[in-house]
């Protein structure tokens, strides 16, 4: 999958998270804004759950001290 996903469509995992014990889902974006969601589970299987286009990622601002 991580193959193919960086070769084939120039993705890049930009966020992964712990969805249980048995599972970890990933976020995969490309230049293009094109998104992938992934999971992957304990056995090594791994599964596209979610695809979609136009990803924008937020900066995390801390609050202004005054």
């Amino acid at each position: 999958m991580h193959d193919k996903l960086t070769r084939q469509f120039g993705s890049h995992r930009v966020a992964t998270g712990v969805r249980s014990p048995e599972q970890v889902m990933e976020v995969w974006t490309s230049r293009s804004g094109a998104w992938t969601m992934v999971i992957t589970y304990a056995n090594g299987t791994s599964c596209i759950v979610a695809m979609g286009e136009d990803w924008l990622a937020h900066k995390i601002e801390e609050p202004a001290r005054g």
